[in-house]
């Protein structure tokens, strides 16, 4: 450290990352909570134990590779230029700042935010399939969207020098489409492979409703991620940044926060922002589903997500604005593609994130038309057709068609769905044999008693 200053800010750095991430695991909390307030009894185990496994599976495979690709495919490759080898290797797993390394104090804290963005994506895509999908057909799934598809999309639109904002100016400051409209739209893909849960659709195709088995679960687990998400905000955030620490190629000077592609920010402004939006979407939210719980606080999450792309440039009451309005739209969505497609999105995990973030996305492109994506000279502005066709390649392009093909060939495989005699009986006395076990020597002491 050169001086006394830089040492502070590289501190200050180290902490302020640190403490995010602390935050961003509630989200993970609260998805645990959510899913299993949402699923019925005989599922409650499978529902956590699925979601709790895809934690270590993710982080090995984002430290040996996931977390290489956001540094390698930021021009790609082959669009803007080639594989960027040397920022690669130098967050390869066998980099010397890959470990204790007292020299790096901001590689560990920076790679495990995005490490959290990963559970968060597969998450997302978790509470979507619940009580029918295998656990290690779900497992998969996690790998491919936590350590695969999301970092590319985050190399492409969310890297400062990522080649969507370079030529399409694409714009996702807190990520409306970097993890949630990929993750709705990854988990979409599922869904129309899966099939409904048992009893979901009458012989006429007419929808049931099957509610959440404890709505109070579900409410603290949704009040967890909002606070998590609020965490995921500031992680999206540089705290402090200097002209020498971005090769003096922005224009102006700042010592300021910036966010991911390194443009001013605050946390003041965020706070607006998030808080706005996230009381828009509650208040569409609650109106348009006429006081259902479950909507209400889902579109709470829905308004933050939609205003999401566009929450460091727009005023407070655009916010609001904006996230009514997608929460209107991934409400009616959500039912109109259930009654059409006869897809079972158990938790509306497709609605909340995927089309709350594509509908975010296009907005921003409209709302910010001619503001600048990034404050680099050359890189093309904020448009409608730039952020539509960021949108695009997120929800399906990188989402929904890779999650199609790979359960397919599991479909093909017998490995995506449990038999139909294990789904009636439940998941946690069919899949789970220490469970199984469990339960047969308490009845077998009960006989005999």
């Amino acid at each position: 450290m050169g001086n006394n200053l830089e040492a502070l800010t590289t501190v200050f750095t180290e902490f302020y990352y640190w403490v995010t991430v602390v935050f961003m695991f509630l989200i993970h909390v609260g998805f645990c909570m959510y899913e299993v307030g949402a699923s019925r009894r005989r599922n409650h185990l499978h529902t956590l134990m699925k979601n709790t496994m895809l934690i270590p599976l993710v982080t090995i495979t984002f430290y040996f590779f996931g977390w290489w690709i956001y540094w390698a495919f930021h021009d790609g490759p082959g669009i803007t230029g080639g594989l960027d080898t040397a920022a690669a290797a130098a967050n390869a797993p066998w980099a010397s700042t890959m470990g204790t390394n007292l020299g790096d104090r901001l590689t560990g804290v920076f790679w495990a935010a995005f490490l959290l963005f990963s559970w968060t994506a597969a998450s997302i895509v978790s509470g979507s399939v619940i009580e029918r999908i295998r656990s290690g057909a779900f497992w998969i799934h996690a790998v491919l969207i936590g350590s695969v598809f999301w970092i590319i999309d985050a190399s492409w639109g969310w890297h400062y020098q990522g080649w969507m904002v370079k030529l399409l100016g694409y714009h996702d400051a807190y990520a409306s489409g970097v993890i949630h409209a990929i993750a709705g739209g990854y988990a979409l893909g599922i869904l129309v492979v899966l099939g409904p849960r048992i009893g979901k659709f009458a012989s006429d195709g007419t929808p049931r409703d099957i509610p959440p088995h404890n709505t109070w679960l579900v409410t603290i687990g949704l009040f967890m991620i909002y606070t998590g998400f609020w965490g995921f905000y500031a992680a999206c955030n540089v705290p402090i940044i200097a002209p020498s620490g971005i090769d003096g190629l922005i224009t102006g000077e700042t010592w300021t926060a910036t966010n991911i592609y390194l443009g001013p920010t605050s946390l003041s402004a965020i706070t607006f922002n998030f808080l706005m939006s996230l009381s828009g979407g509650l208040l569409m939210a609650y109106v348009v589903s006429k006081g259902d719980a479950f909507w209400t606080y889902s579109g709470g999450l829905a308004g933050v997500i939609t205003a999401s792309a566009g929450n460091d440039l727009y005023h407070p009451i655009q916010a609001m604005i904006i996230a009514g309005i997608g929460t209107w739209c991934a409400y009616k969505l959500h039912f109109w593609v259930e009654r059409r497609f006869k897809v079972d999105d158990a938790v509306g995990a497709v609605a909340v994130h995927g089309y709350a973030g594509f509908v975010g996305l296009v907005i921003a492109g409209v709302v910010l038309w001619g503001v600048p994506s990034s404050p680099y000279e050359g890189y093309a502005a904020i448009s409608p057709w730039g952020q539509f066709a960021g949108a695009i390649i997120m929800f399906f392009v990188l989402g929904f068609l890779p999650a199609w093909i790979v359960s397919k060939i599991m479909a093909g495989a017998g490995i995506l769905r449990v038999p139909r005699e294990v789904e009636i009986e439940g998941l946690d006395f069919s899949t789970n044999l220490a469970y199984e076990q469990a339960q047969s020597e308490i009845q077998a002491a009960e006989r005999a008693a």
